[in-house]
């Protein structure tokens, strides 16, 4: 059933993209908003019981409604996993952006895809020549793909082998990434340590996700350079764990990533990843590619491990 929830949420997904996202971050935002205001104080305590208050009741409710329906018939607790996967996972919440990018490329309208990658980041790229736009796009996709896709995945999965139902892992994965971008992030710094919990959390959270999906890349991509990368070079990433996913899919791709770009006038000085060729709108399609044969091989895997499970 669960494995008939992924793949049915992934084709909703591709034909009738989620169209009220806005309505539910709004609503997500006040429900976040909520807990900020009247459990901040700046300390690490009171973030700590914010989280669990605003994540467990939630998590709680989806586990028991998960029972509830298993228990009239399978089929409606099938129907709440493919509703949660269609509000928490999916391509279109960010290929979008990333199409047409690639398309402006193509087409030789450098601004149009400055302009494009500006409002996806939430950082100016005016700065940026064709080459640095695809590099980052591409950047910008192998996170978005692990963050929208294969996280939301693994925690659905490792619930559904827990017997609580896989929506409530994807609720989990979900909640706890909302809640470090809005309390843990380095930019909250108003915050205090009211974010610190946050942070762990999500480090948790993230720690085997991101393993799985760079291990993926290594399967489905160049699996000798993407090892190479993710053992020499994910490390001197600002961000560790998220040098290990861009490393593995620089790799993976046989790209070069990272690297200095213009910001504000400066340099922004950011560490080389992967070995090969620069990166251009073609390494942009392969990005692509890469992306839906590790969708594939998930799929591929899931259907051996529940076929086994059946014959046993």
């Amino acid at each position: 059933m669960s494995l008939l929830a992924l793949i049915s949420a992934l084709l909703l997904e591709q034909f009738q993209p989620l169209s009220s996202q806005k309505y539910l971050h709004g609503w997500l935002s006040g429900y976040v908003n909520f807990f900020q205001h009247h459990f901040n104080a700046g300390e690490f305590r009171h973030g700590k019981i914010a989280w669990l208050l605003a994540v467990l009741p939630l998590l709680a409710g989806v586990v028991v409604l998960y029972w509830l329906m298993y228990r009239a018939h399978p089929v409606f607790a099938w129907a709440l996993d493919v509703l949660v996967l269609y509000l928490t996972m999916g391509f279109r919440q960010f290929s979008h952006y990333f199409t047409d990018i690639h398309k402006a490329l193509r087409d030789s309208e450098l601004d149009k895809a400055r302009r494009l990658l500006s409002e996806w980041r939430g950082v100016p790229s005016h700065e940026l020549n064709a080459e640095e736009v695809a590099r980052v796009t591409i950047e910008e996709a192998l996170l978005a793909s692990h963050r929208n896709v294969f996280g939301v995945i693994v925690w659905f999965v490792l619930f559904s082998v827990l017997g609580l139902g896989g929506a409530a892992g994807a609720l989990l994965y979900r909640l706890g990434q909302f809640l470090y971008a809005r309390w843990g992030e380095e930019d909250a710094a108003e915050l205090g340590e009211f974010g610190g919990f946050a942070r762990q959390a999500s480090y948790l959270l993230e720690w085997l996700p991101l393993r799985l999906t760079a291990a993926t890349f290594a399967i489905v991509g160049d699996f000798e350079d993407t090892a190479y990368c993710w053992r020499t070079q994910a490390a001197s990433w600002p961000d560790p764990e998220a040098g290990i996913l861009l490393a593995s899919g620089a790799g993976a791709l046989g790209v070069r990533l990272g690297m200095p770009i213009p910001q504000g006038g400066l340099p922004l000085d950011r560490p080389e990843l992967g070995i090969g060729d620069e990166a251009d709108a073609d390494f942009m399609q392969s990005t692509v590619g890469l992306v839906w044969r590790s969708v594939v091989f998930w799929i591929i895997l899931l259907s051996l491990l529940t076929l086994a499970n059946l014959l046993g």
